[in-house]
């Protein structure tokens, strides 16, 4: 059998954990009612709930676009907009789908490190009620962000505040949510209602299952109607239950958390190697599982001859490092080895 080598491109790029294995198989058997009238969407609704809170209406749908579109799409009418940061993955990596499935306009701002700020927003209130102008409608924050830095409970209930101070929503694309709470060692409800979160998207390919996100409401009038977006979005799964058993092995024993600490270990490993590396530097903190960089632009290509990664930056040549549920040691350990000796080549 054809081995394929791990590589740091994506955490979308690894396997399934064993565990969610087990999940789909122990779900593979008989018939299920469709469309989510199962006792396995049942209980993995009732952990979201314990998870999340037990105000929590939960949807599951197939993927990470299909899950912040038809989040939007609900809460928003075609006059509105979201204001994210530039480097948000519903800006750069959703190939339009938010404009096309919600009609409003995505409002992108500058942000070093991936997050934005109050102060960044405030200028863009002016126009509200203003006839001529889109009226901001939600704030939407990546978590952890695109440059895998990670907002602090408190930075998030200031957002909160902020948005629901002049009425607006605030909605976390949580891809990596796992992976922030991991790093800041608190559960998924204090970064998520506890801080004030109005709708969240809820992310496990990134974390061990092979499929599957959630879209989860902290406000229960605000998930009225959301069942039919769903299904207009194309994203009702009708055998749910394979996706709900994933959930129910990721939540059940806090599996989502043991594979989001050792990905994290793993950046944080790496990254301590590629500080004792010349000509190589970091350009953000490490602070989920993700590694950026800036190589020498001639060693990237000897390196991804051994190690598929994306290259972030043309311009700067800063590349980005991607740790998964199952990077080992012994990988991080290669890639170092791979990356010194083609920086002194």
């Amino acid at each position: 059998m054809m081995q394929i080598r791990r590589g740091f491109a994506s955490d979308n790029n690894a396997g399934v954990h064993p565990r969610v294995w087990d999940a789909l198989r122990s779900a593979d058997r008989g018939h299920a009612v469709a469309y989510g009238d199962d006792v396995y969407t049942e209980t993995a609704v009732r952990l979201f709930r314990e998870r999340f809170g037990g105000r929590a209406e939960v949807f599951f749908v197939f993927g990470g676009t299909g899950a912040n579109v038809s989040a939007l799409a609900s809460v928003t009418r075609p006059f509105q907009a979201v204001v994210c940061a530039e480097t948000a993955h519903i800006n750069v990596d959703e190939c339009g789908a938010p404009e096309r499935f919600t009609g409003c306009k995505l409002v992108d701002l500058p942000t070093p490190d991936g997050k934005l700020r109050p102060e960044q927003i405030e200028p863009l209130l002016a126009a509200l009620g203003d006839q001529h102008h889109v009226q901001p409608r939600v704030i939407s924050v990546s978590q952890a962000t695109e440059l895998g830095t990670v907002y602090t409970a408190g930075e998030l209930a200031r957002l909160a505040e902020f948005a629901h101070g002049r009425g607006l929503l605030l909605h976390v694309d949580g891809a990596r949510l796992a992976n922030a709470a991991a790093h800041l060692g608190v559960s998924l409800k204090e970064l998520t209602a506890d801080a004030g979160v109005d709708v969240l998207s809820f992310g496990g390919a990134k974390n061990g299952m092979m499929y599957g996100e959630a879209v989860v409401f902290f406000d229960q009038g605000l998930a009225e109607g959301f069942k039919f977006v769903r299904k207009q979005c194309a994203q009702l799964p009708s055998k749910m239950r394979f996706v709900a058993a994933q959930f129910t092995a990721l939540l059940g024993a806090d599996l989502w958390r043991e594979t989001a600490a050792h990905a994290n270990r793993m950046a944080e490993a790496l990254a301590a190697e590629l500080r004792t590396i010349p000509r190589v530097h970091l350009t953000q903190p490490v602070e989920s599982n993700a590694v950026f960089a800036l190589l020498p632009r001639e060693s990237i290509p000897r390196v991804r001859e051994r190690f598929f990664f994306y290259v972030w930056n043309e311009q700067t040549s800063e590349v980005r490092l991607m740790c998964s549920f199952d990077t080992t040691e012994e990988d991080v350990a290669e890639l170092a080895a791979v990356i010194r000796e083609a920086v002194k080549e």
